[in-house]
């Protein structure tokens, strides 16, 4: 395709009603063509900061690249479902495009920085990232819509925008075509992108973003889905670990629970009628998974493994019918209720006949209530916007319906909203019906006829009784942290469920399950005993060691230290109250004599020279490592030496959970080697972390 064809085709722009940014009711499919006119590209200003990266890039900076701008906001399903074709792109033109993610928020909850940083790091992110919070730089590119992606040629041109999901070919070929062109005129550069990865500032804990929990009274066992580490965790109650479902690795291989694989599961369903078939929405897997809790199995139960993207398609054979990222599920006896969010509907498994169906929803985003299902354009059917939680009580099904900040209730064969906004209509406002203000709730539990509800990017926990459609805070400060206590701190909370008169929360951003006594309101963090995370993400990449994560250098006060005989460099640094070190991790130091190495000399035999010799450089990795760090010197004449000391650290809460840290501390140590009697035989290093 000829690229001056291609740019009609590409320069394909999701334009809504004037003034109002909101996502596509099909997800952006839809699409009406529009020119542009050979325009530089804007630069990238305005944005509250940048992630990804230890600098500002700039659309001058990286001429020569191919760049590709995504617009997203983290709580839209589709900007989610765009994040598989940017990698494909990404590991297919390494060092010939750039893709820039461009952070426009929908919810307050999402302007702040350190509430994206999560989300990159929750979805994996490894490209810049900018905070356009204040949509600087989504109107300097006349954006309409999430998710939006914005081609820029090597030159700085921009060639087009595309709105909406699955448009990775068509970006592709423009990609490659502009990739071809300016390696033929010889102004194309391919000079890797030097990166600072936020993957590399933070070590792995025993839960990495758990979205669901299950808590099982009778079996007296809870189950969490472990949604980063892609496997689900089962403990007793108390928090003992009994075992792990799944390796921990990325897929969606059946088999025994040390084999299978998940991506991003979320929802859970556990059949009582044999108390011992498990059920999990596999959600980035657009699957449905069995676990056999007997024969320690999981099989695929639904789907076929690629995302449902045609909105005629409205149920069939459970294993030949594909599914749109799955997020929560209810079982009611032989069916299986399914959060939908990819869609925006309600399916349901039937568990008998292994048929999958449209239960709810039009497909159309956006709130309406009225008959359950119709056609896509029928004004009196009901209508979803990325449904994420679900309870069933009583005969009737309850939704939270995230994107529309409201809470919904199924019954027969109508939908009605029961408390809440619309997709625009949000904020932390407890009362009745639609005077209730939420923001993206996920999670619902229903125990004695109330329906206790997370509050997502409130930071809260709310309670809605359905009859008088009141709701009411019933946990929670609003402020995002971790206290426990009597006035506690959710951080993002994503799943609820209840059992011996407590509240279990999957605490989503603080990698935790908290616990909540539902009679005194007490909150605890529920510690996970005896539990890892997975072998394979508990360590940073080689190239991000070499780096020194986090690096902060100091120059310390020159020290004396006397010749002849042995001495010691001892390196103490002060923990943040609550913290210790990680024992999984591998915490790294290295000295090195930058200066007077004629006069000084490090090491002993049990330490490994990583580069040059024994005498000016040494260095370890160790698991067991205790501060103080004791490094043996050798003073062999008088005179100026200088050491460079570099240690990186992964600390933890003592309960594991919240974040967990790391940090390189750098110094360069002048010393003054002297033949005085009396001379100190030790340097010493001291520093602190936060």
């Amino acid at each position: 395709m000829k690229l001056r064809m291609f740019l009609s085709a590409l320069s394909l722009c999701l334009l809504l009603s004037a003034g109002v940014r909101a996502q596509d009711e099909k997800g952006g499919d839809d699409v009406s063509a529009r020119e542009r006119g050979r325009v530089r590209a804007p630069e990238l200003e305005g944005g509250r900061g940048w992630l990804n990266t230890d600098k500002p890039l700039s659309i001058a900076g990286l001429r020569g690249k191919v760049v590709l701008l995504d617009f997203w906001t983290y709580g839209c399903v589709n900007c989610m479902h765009v994040i598989p074709d940017l990698k494909r792109l990404e590991e297919k033109y390494p060092n010939e495009l750039v893709v820039i993610g461009v952070h426009s928020a929908k919810f307050e909850n999402e302007k702040e920085t350190e509430n994206i940083r999560r989300i990159v790091l929750r979805y994996g992110l490894e490209h810049p990232v900018v905070n356009d919070a204040d949509f600087r730089i989504w109107n300097a590119y006349a954006v309409r819509a999430w998710p939006t992606q914005v081609l820029i040629d090597p030159a700085g041109y921009v060639v087009g925008q595309v709105a909406g999901e699955g448009n990775y070919e068509v970006i592709d070929r423009a990609v490659g075509e502009l990739v071809a062109e300016a390696r033929k005129r010889g102004t194309l550069d391919t000079r890797p992108l030097k990166l600072a990865l936020e993957r590399a500032k933070t070590g792995d804990l025993p839960l990495a973003f758990p979205g669901k929990v299950l808590a099982d009274e009778k079996g007296d066992r809870l189950f969490v889905a472990d949604s980063n580490h892609n496997r689900v965790v089962v403990t007793k109650l108390d928090g003992t670990l009994l075992y792990t479902i799944g390796s921990g690795a990325r897929g969606k291989q059946d088999g025994a629970f040390d084999a299978a694989t998940f991506d991003g599961p979320q929802g859970l369903a556990l059949d009582p009628s044999d108390n011992s078939t498990l059920y999990v929405a596999d959600t980035r897997n657009h699957l449905l998974r069995r676990v056999d809790l007997k024969a320690k199995t999981v099989e695929t139960a639904a789907g076929t493994g690629a995302q449902l993207r045609d909105y005629s398609v409205r149920g069939g054979p459970a294993l030949t019918t594909p599914l749109s990222s799955p997020w929560d599920l209810a079982l009611a006896g032989r069916t299986l209720y399914v959060a939908m969010a990819g869609p925006h509907q309600i399916w349901k498994l039937d568990l008998d006949t292994r048929q999958v169906s449209l239960y709810a929803g039009t497909g159309r985003e956006a709130r309406t209530d009225g008959k359950r299902l119709g056609e896509f354009e029928d004004s009196d059917a009901a209508t979803f916007a990325q449904p994420s939680g679900l309870a069933f009580g009583a005969g009737v099904l309850y939704v939270s319906d995230a994107e529309s900040n409201i809470l919904r209730a199924v019954s027969g064969d109508e939908v009605r909203t029961l408390a809440g906004g619309d997709l625009f209509e949000f904020g932390d406002h407890d009362g009745e019906g639609d005077g209730v203000r939420l923001q993206h709730p996920l999670g619902l539990a229903l125990d004695a006829g109330r329906l206790y509800i997370a509050d997502t990017y409130n930071h809260k926990l709310k309670v809605l009784d359905p009859r008088t459609r009141r709701v009411s805070t019933f946990s929670g400060t609003g402020k995002a942290g971790q206290a426990d206590g009597a006035r506690p701190e959710f951080y993002e909370p994503g799943g609820l469920s209840v059992a011996k008169g407590k509240l279990y929360v999957a605490d989503t951003n603080n990698h935790a399950v908290r616990v909540v006594d539902l009679a005194t309101k007490q909150t605890t963090t529920l510690r996970l005993q005896g539990l890892k995370p997975p072998e394979a993400g508990a360590a940073p990449s080689e190239e991000a060691e070499s780096q020194g994560p986090n690096a902060e250098e100091t120059k310390a006060a020159a020290q004396r230290l006397g010749a002849g005989g042995t001495a010691s460099l001892v390196v103490d640094v002060q923990l943040p109250a609550g913290y210790h070190l990680n024992p999984a991790a591998p915490h790294r130091y290295r000295v090195t004599v930058e200066a007077g190495r004629e006069r000084l000399a490090l090491g002993n035999a049990d330490l490994t020279a990583r580069s040059g010799d024994a005498a000016s450089g040494l260095g370890r990795t160790e698991k067991t490592l205790r501060l103080p760090l004791v490094v043996p010197l050798r003073a062999t004449a008088a005179g100026a030496a200088e050491l460079r000391v570099s240690l990186t650290l992964y600390y933890c809460r003592e309960d594991n959970t919240g974040t967990c840290r790391i940090k390189t501390l750098v110094w360069r140590a002048p010393v003054e080697v002297t033949a005085e009697a009396g001379a100190p035989r030790e340097i010493k290093l001291q520093g602190k972390v936060e």
